[in-house]
């Protein structure tokens, strides 16, 4: 029997991939951790800003996932014609899913913007909380073109087995976020004047608007690849849409349990949304660090599976459900030592501090589950199994986490509610992907 040849799931490939996916992939979620810590540090009107901003922020990272499967999409054609060596039959696919989404994102932006009112007060929010709400999130939505279309770029390289070039966009737009966060919110005397939430809004879109200059001149410069949209539709194309269209139901699904819980958690108070925006930051801030080895899973998985390296594609599971779990189990270590502290970076009213506290051992308890669940989910991505995963996260949100959500808000556990609901979520999920891969791929032939 030939010896196994794992160089392509070697933890020096992994990491090639994962590490720089890491860093690109929590600069979104920092621009909105940023935006929070700021705003919920301004003396007039914090707790009221800072639900807004957690409210809004929730809401634009449900469009943002949901619009932006076709870069999984991508990512995994692109990744599995590099494995069968195959590359230039998706020439012309790259150009077409960029135009596609830049149509996408203006009509998504050209319905939500004039309907923020009515989307916010679906959330529970009134009185300042709406309309905080409201101006801060008609300026962010600009930015809906610029993210769909440097996510999109972002999964053509994840595909060519690069993470690198997301990761210097991203720094680069973080960086631009909190200096103009500081400078826009809080103003310079005689020179800018403070803008406050407004500020923050303006702060995100010039960050977005950076990243999306710096992912074209790599795309042009470092990519065999054009944007000289073909009038004949790839063959890849409609395969294409199908996948994104499951998992854009996949991730409907899963943005639904996120409205829920922050709808409730408005419903609950203006303290308990302000301490769920921090919450909910926080788990999406962990979520998308995990997410580095599941990006990892997805370029390389779908590679495998092009070059139909079966035994590789078992071993990589492994090694990356290994590193995952260590990662998440550091993350917690880190939040248990500093746990007093966390909250008060974000806000210094003394009740949304406490309510913080009373929940925030859940999210680091889900912590390692998560890992499981976002690397499988990863992998899956990368395989093409848009369609379980679509399955998968309908059952996990209607029958596991709206059941536990509705049990325990019955009993008044309201934060608790909340995230035990969210730990019965990520249960099912992490299940479902383990078993399902096990069966499919632990003694598949080569």
């Amino acid at each position: 029997m030939a010896k196994l040849d794992t160089s392509a799931v070697s933890f020096k490939n992994i990491n090639r991939i994962a590490i720089p996916a890491i860093i690109a992939g929590i600069a979104e979620p920092l621009i909105s951790l940023t935006d929070i810590a700021v705003i919920g540090n301004v003396e007039s009107n914090s707790v009221e800003a800072l639900a807004a901003a957690g409210i809004v922020g929730s809401f634009l990272s449900a469009v943002i996932w949901i619009l932006a499967q076709t870069k999984t999409a991508i990512s995994a054609k692109v990744s599995q014609h590099l494995g069968a060596n195959r590359l230039h039959a998706v020439k012309t696919l790259v150009p077409q899913t960029i135009v596609f989404n830049l149509l996408l994102s203006l009509f998504i932006y050209g319905i939500t913007a004039p309907l923020a009112t009515f989307i916010f007060s679906a959330y529970n929010a009134k009185g300042l909380i709406l309309e905080y709400s409201v101006s801060y999130y008609q300026i962010r939505a600009i930015g809906f073109p610029l993210t769909l279309l440097t996510f999109t770029i972002f999964g053509v390289f994840r595909g060519l087995q690069n993470t690198s070039w997301a990761m210097k966009c991203s720094l680069s737009g973080a960086v631009v976020n909190v200096l103009l966060d500081y400078l826009l919110v809080y103003g310079i005397e005689g020179y800018i004047p403070a803008m406050h939430l407004e500020g923050a809004a303006y702060a995100s879109l010039a960050a977005q608007t950076t990243m999306l200059i710096m992912a074209l001149w790599f795309f042009f410069k470092k990519t065999p690849f054009h944007l000289k949209p073909s009038l004949k539709l790839n063959p890849e194309f409609k395969p294409l849409l199908v996948m994104a269209a499951n998992l854009f139901l996949r991730t409907l699904s899963l943005n639904i349990a996120i409205m829920l819980a922050n709808a409730y958690a408005t419903d609950y108070g203006e303290n308990y949304i302000a301490a769920q925006s921090i919450l909910m930051n926080i788990w999406l801030f962990f979520s998308f660090f995990i997410d580095g080895y599941a990006n990892a899973g997805n370029a390389i998985g779908g590679k495998l599976l092009g070059a139909k390296d079966y035994k590789n594609l078992w071993e990589l599971s492994k090694k990356i459900s290994k590193y995952a779990v260590l990662i998440a189990l550091i993350l917690m270590a880190i939040c248990g030592i500093f746990y007093n502290q966390i909250g008060i970076l974000f806000n210094k009213d003394e009740v949304v501090l406490a309510l913080f506290a009373s929940a925030f051992w859940i999210v680091l308890l889900m912590q390692s589950i998560n890992a499981i669940a976002f690397m499988f989910d990863g992998i899956f991505k990368g395989l093409g199994e848009a369609a379980y995963l679509r399955n998968l996260l309908l059952v996990a949100t209607f029958l596991g986490f709206t059941p536990a959500l509705l049990i325990s808000d019955y009993f008044g556990l309201k934060l608790y509610a909340i995230w035990i609901a969210f730990l019965v979520w990520m249960l099912i999920r992490a299940s479902g992907l383990v078993i399902k891969f096990r069966r499919k791929y632990l003694n598949k032939d080569v």
